[in-house]
């Protein structure tokens, strides 16, 4: 069963459904400003087309009780693919995201067509269970609209149409975007950015990833995915990073960064999850060291709060550890760097995972499947809503 309502006020009403249900009718005609006469021909469509149903649960109320309309997030399933440079991750999700089966871990040579081939094979595989509606492949580089990747260094790609080339070997919609603008659309359709319009996310890990939700719209461009976030300063005194930038967060925050700090510090070369340790036992040089770097991702935090004023910031990436070794150093850079009058900021941790950049990736599908193309963002009909004075 695909996803087709017959017009965008249908459209509407299923996407609101899909995204904050299960909801009561009377519920769906408050949020979308639907007359009841509307909403219940549009909901018997979409019950009749088999894109939701009515669940066994009963909601009490002043008048009749009704019975709440919900998807069946099992009914469809995506692949969700994080290209790295060396490997790609793949999970199976459901119609939410949820994911039902992870795939793992593939080597790949660096060829698309190589990479094309290993995603057949993981559709093939997933297949055997799971019937996939719809494929999405999140990419560290810039992507245009089309799903092409017009640059990803860590790749060596330059106008590399993997969308089509995709979609084109597996014989399913695809969808590919950057892989930190999946990330924030994963947040926002059925993380903890789902229900709230203006939220901003920073990644930690190879480098320092920055996006943002503002009055329900994703803030991108075409520089998105160039991770100019990266070299915003922080240290006149830190290090320099790649680019000779001194004290950018790309020199403060990622876990290279980090690393190299500790082998300066110590002469050993310690990974990352290892500093983590150590630094939870108490070591005194890498506690020192990891309290410096959280001191500068409060200020990287500060200066996102005051310049888009988030009702919150998520903390994600693979280095995601920094913000809880260093969690009163972060409040301390933040208070050093934001006005005493102003709100506490709101700051929520997410796994840094590859299962979590891979739900990311799922969603791309997702948005795909649902919506027939990679823009999260849904017009709203004006027709038939019930007119302001009723």
């Amino acid at each position: 069963m695909g996803w087709q309502p017959s017009d965008q006020l249908t459209q509407d009403v299923a996407l609101e459904v899909l995204l904050h249900g299960p909801l009561g009718r009377a519920e769906l005609a408050r949020r979308l400003d639907l007359a009841p006469a509307t909403l219940t021909r549009i909901s018997s469509e979409l019950i009749r087309s088999g894109i939701v149903t009515e669940t066994s649960q009963v909601i009490e109320g002043r008048g009749r009780p009704t019975t709440p309309l919900d998807v069946v997030p099992a009914a469809h399933h995506f692949l969700g693919v994080k290209l790295a440079g060396e490997s790609l991750f793949a999970v199976v999700t459901d119609l939410r995201a949820n994911v039902v089966r992870t795939l793992g871990e593939r080597r790949h040579s660096g060829a698309p067509e190589d990479v094309v081939g290993i995603i057949g094979a993981l559709v093939d595989d997933a297949e055997s269970r799971h019937p996939i509606d719809a494929v999405g492949i999140a990419v560290g580089g810039v992507v245009d609209a089309d799903g092409t990747i017009t640059s990803a260094p860590f790749l060596g790609w330059t106008d590399v149409p993997l969308a089509a080339a995709t979609a084109d070997a597996v014989g399913r919609p695809t969808a590919c975007a950057n892989d930190l603008e999946a990330f924030v659309d994963a947040l926002h359709w059925f993380g903890v950015g789902s229900g709230h319009s203006n939220f901003a996310a920073l990644t930690l890990g190879i480098g320092v990833g920055y996006g943002c939700i503002a009055n329900g719209r994703a803030l991108t461009g075409p520089d998105s995915g160039v991770g100019l976030v990266g070299h915003w300063p922080l240290d006149p005194l830190g290090p320099l990073c790649r680019q000779g930038h001194q004290g950018c967060a790309e020199a403060m925050l990622t876990i290279p960064s980090i690393e190299r700090a500790v082998h300066f510090a110590t002469g050993e070369d310690v990974p990352w999850q290892e500093i983590v340790s150590r630094a939870r036992r108490g070591d005194e040089t890498l506690t020192r060291l990891l309290s410096r770097s959280g001191r500068a991702l409060g200020q990287l935090i500060a200066a996102v709060a005051n310049l888009t004023a988030p009702e919150f910031v998520v903390i994600g990436g693979e280095g995601v550890e920094l913000a809880e070794v260093a969690r009163a150093d972060i409040h301390r850079g933040l208070a050093e760097h934001r006005d005493a009058r102003a709100s506490e900021v709101r700051i929520e941790l997410v796994p840094g995972t590859n299962e979590e950049w891979c739900r990311g990736a799922a969603v791309l599908g997702i948005r795909r499947f649902v919506l027939g193309r990679g823009d999260a963002s849904v017009e709203h009909s004006s027709a038939e809503r019930r007119p302001a004075s009723a």
